[in-house]
């Protein structure tokens, strides 16, 4: 049996059950801690997680950024990986993230996300590599506490990893839908929370601006069909977000 390395891996879930073995497999036998904070799951998440570790917590999300600063908190570690429950690692980052944390010259890593819908690689229109901060030393990274898209804060340099986290985040069109929905409304909270004013105006201007920034100066129309739905996806998060920012105005 090989040596585990002395990173922890870090994985937020809600519900994942048909998720959960892959993402945790991928890691159970390299990583020498894995932590899961499960938020409310009613399904098979916990008792999936059971298997692989006993470091499960249960914690209701409020502001995604100050979850994920909790969750990290959570780790024994100076260096923590990142996982979402429908993300699993390859061999060859295994591989990578074992050389990158035998030195301290950087504070943190970004990695690549290669992303599906249902079983269909997304390739173009930012989707890949479309790298995010995944790697960490836990005492140089924090989360900004916001609700939806916080920025992520790093004392020190960040350096890049080469090979890719597999992002299976929705298995079809009603998932992806679905998220859309929910990241709107969490994007229209941030505004209210955060005393952002947004007009008609402004709204229709970025909604046009973003569909025409996906669709043809990130190529996303290379990806036929389903490059059409993101960009028009994009356009859609800004009219809806916006409507229930007003609502919400309304409410107050």
């Amino acid at each position: 049996m090989l040596e585990k390395i002395p990173l922890s891996v870090v994985v937020i879930a809600k519900n994942e059950e048909l998720n959960m073995d892959e993402c945790l497999a991928s890691v159970f036998d390299w990583a020498d801690e894995i932590v899961v904070v499960d938020d409310e799951s009613f399904d098979k998440t916990r008792d999936i997680t059971r298997k692989y570790t006993d470091r499960l917590f249960i914690r209701k999300m409020d502001v995604e950024g100050r979850h994920r600063n909790w969750a990290y908190a959570q780790a024994k570690n100076k260096w923590v990986l990142s996982l979402d429950a429908d993300e699993k690692l390859t061999p060859e980052l295994r591989d990578e993230i074992s050389q990158a944390i035998k030195s301290d010259k950087f504070a943190a890593y970004s990695i690549p996300l290669r992303n599906f819908i249902g079983n269909y690689w997304v390739k173009y229109g930012g989707w890949y590599p479309a790298s995010k901060v995944r790697l960490f030393q836990k005492d140089k990274f924090k989360y900004e506490e916001v609700e939806v898209h916080p920025r992520a804060f790093i004392d020190g340099e960040c350096g890049h990893l080469k090979f890719d986290i597999i992002h299976k985040g929705y298995p079809d069109i009603e998932h992806f839908l679905r998220s859309v929905n929910k990241q709107s409304t969490l994007e229209a909270v941030k505004w209210i929370n955060t005393n952002r004013r947004m007009s008609l105006g402004h709204m229709i201007w970025r909604a046009v601006d973003r569909f025409f920034r996906r669709y043809l100066r990130k190529k996303s129309y290379k990806d036929g069909m389903y490059g059409f739905v993101i960009a028009f996806f994009d356009t859609l998060y800004q009219i809806i977000s916006y409507l229930k920012y007003r609502e919400m105005q309304r409410r107050k």
